[in-house]
């Protein structure tokens, strides 16, 4: 039982994982009965009548995720206390029994218009876990029920580029525990929305782990097959509103898919990871938490380190009871956009000189300019063989920098595991920065360094690497 580095690197991203891959930084929205009641797991028992936003603007909350840099938006369509945001065909239990625009209402129509309007993507969260539906913990009729939702929510708002799924999963009022229909549900959304990733309860994006913004130093997309049904599992799915949860980090998964996992297993698959996370504390707004936003540094921190570390962020922003996203939050999302576009426009290294130095162990002399053609359809790797390579950059002049960012040709699967970075001072090469893998993107934090020339060294990859992006950007500039 053993998974070969040859057969490692042939697993690839479907195309509906790459176009997701692609979206980097995108928004998670709690919204919906608790935003009311104060809880953040309602019972189900809650008056519909509670939810009624005095000032709810769809387009000011794609408009604040626009400005952050953000490329989508998943809207939690029902949570557990199975309140529905759209009128549902299904239950009373929905904004159709709300005084919110005389129960004319239609939270997910108005989003997906907005985002439409704006040029985002849109996304729906629903849970599988219902506290309010009778027949929860009735399996077949449920599965029924659930699915039923799922189809309105497929057919009545446009394109949907993601079903999220989470893994909670308690008892039934009946005092029952409900067995979900997976397969069932994967096979409508395949139907009804083909190009929809299903995340986290899905075979096509995984959950990072935790919900505190951790991320692994080797981020691998090829991965365990078992790991697909990881959060499927009742007895390790969160069954309690316990806020420790959010803040929970397991590091004995640190290691997901390197050599020595791949020897302990005999298949796996591409299942990318994504890093769900708050803005404040909690998922739903508090406004005992306006003082506790996350700051602009810690928004940039947990960018780079998310994003540039192989994985997508889903960072969640809560509007608040008037139907807005708070004054803070946007403010500093606003600022995080600003830093971001200034920090990454402007590619230092589009056009230079690409000169491999080395490639397996033998000195060569050739060209690579597809490394910084400032494209992301093209790549280099070395001849078949050369498992390490050296990759001299000539800027043309000296230039400030404090980032760098790599990417791998992932359409070719992954495969660089350890690579260094260095300038040249006068003759003599520096060390910039050393890293494990790359993936679909590395971001390299490194001092403020002026310099003409850089290298990059590949000393281990599973079979010949590939490279299709070398970038050098300036968070000062």
């Amino acid at each position: 039982m053993a998974v070969s580095i040859e057969e490692a690197v042939k697993i690839v991203p479907t195309p509906r994982q790459l176009a997701w891959q692609e979206m980097e930084f995108y928004a998670f929205i709690h919204f919906g009965m608790n935003t009311f009641t104060g809880m953040q797991w309602g019972d189900g028992d809650e008056d519909p009548q509670l939810f009624h936003p005095t000032e709810f603007n769809a387009a000011q909350w794609v408009e604040v995720c626009r400005s952050a840099g953000m490329t989508g938006i998943i809207l939690t369509c029902k949570h557990h206390d199975g309140f529905c945001l759209w009128p549902s065909a299904y239950t009373d239990h929905s904004v159709e029994s709300s005084l919110w625009q005389d129960g004319q209402g239609d939270v997910v129509r108005d989003v997906a218009e907005a985002c439409r309007v704006q040029g985002l993507k849109f996304g729906v969260y629903v849970s599988p876990w219902d506290r309010h539906e009778l027949s929860y913990g009735d399996s077949p009729v449920y599965n029924a029920y659930f699915q039923n939702q799922l189809r309105e929510l497929l057919t009545q708002y446009g394109e949907i580029f993601c079903v999220w799924f989470d893994g909670a999963c308690g008892e039934g009022s009946n005092g029952k525990v409900q067995v979900y229909d997976w397969e069932a549900a994967y096979q409508i959304i395949r139907e009804l929305q083909p190009n929809a990733v299903i995340n986290i309860c899905g075979p096509d994006v995984r959950w990072c782990g935790n919900e505190a913004g951790h991320t692994r130093e080797s981020e691998w997309s090829v991965v365990p097959a078992y790991l697909k049904d990881t959060e499927k599992i009742h007895a390790d799915s969160q069954q309690t509103d316990d806020p420790a949860f959010a803040q929970r980090i397991n590091t004995e998964v640190d290691d997901l898919g390197s050599r020595a996992i791949l020897a302990q297993v005999d298949n796996v698959i591409w299942y990318p990871s994504e890093v769900d996370v708050s803005i404040r504390p909690q998922w739903f707004y508090d406004p005992t938490e306006d003082d506790k936003v996350k700051t602009v540094e810690e928004l940039i921190d947990l960018y780079e380190s998310t994003v540039g570390g192989n994985s997508a962020l889903l960072l969640n922003i809560p509007p608040d009871q008037r139907g807005l996203i708070h004054e803070t939050d946007a403010r500093h999302l606003g600022e995080l956009g600003q830093w971001l576009r200034g920090t990454y426009t402007t590619n230092r290294a589009v056009g230079a000189k690409v000169r491999v130095s080395q490639t397996g162990d033998s000195d060569v002399d050739m060209e690579a300019h597809p490394v910084t053609d400032g494209r992301s359809d093209t790549y280099w790797c070395p001849p078949e063989g050369g498992e390490h390579a050296e990759l001299e950059i000539d800027l043309g002049e000296e230039v400030s920098f404090d980032r760098i960012v790599l990417k791998e040709y992932i359409q070719l699967g992954q495969r660089i595991e350890h690579f260094h970075l260095a300038y040249k001072d006068g003759e003599e090469w520096k060390p910039l920065y050393e890293g494990t893998v790359v993936g679909y993107k590395k971001i390299c934090r490194v001092e403020r360094t002026i310099a003409r020339y850089l290298r990059l060294a590949i000393t281990e990859s599973r079979v010949h690497p590939t490279v299709s992006h070398f970038g050098v950007y300036d968070s000062g500039a």
